[in-house]
């Protein structure tokens, strides 16, 4: 059996695919940190909305992928969770 870790490892010989997975992970990033700020407070989206004042449906597709979140509102989910937002830019790692 194929393990996902093992297809995503056989994707990413591909330039094009591995430049593209690469170009979403500041978005997977944010989603992957919501989601588990979420979690381990163990609140429902329902319950994150009513903190935000966000809509539920834009909270789950947020955390779905298909919805990309303003500033505004990534501040907004850190005062939800009780949480401090911080953004920063990071030098590239250099390529070999």
């Amino acid at each position: 059996m194929i393990t996902f870790r093992d297809s995503l490892n056989k994707r990413m010989e591909s330039e094009n695919f591995r430049k593209e997975y690469e170009d979403i992970q500041p978005e997977m990033d944010i989603i992957r940190a919501i989601v588990k700020a979420r979690k381990e407070q163990q609140i429902t989206q329902a319950e994150l909305a009513a903190r935000t004042g966000i809509n539920q449906g834009d909270i789950s597709r947020l955390e779905r992928g298909t919805r990309n979140p303003s500033l505004n509102m990534l501040k907004k989910l850190a005062s939800g969770l009780g949480m401090q937002l911080k953004i920063e830019f990071l030098p590239k790692a250099q390529q070999t």
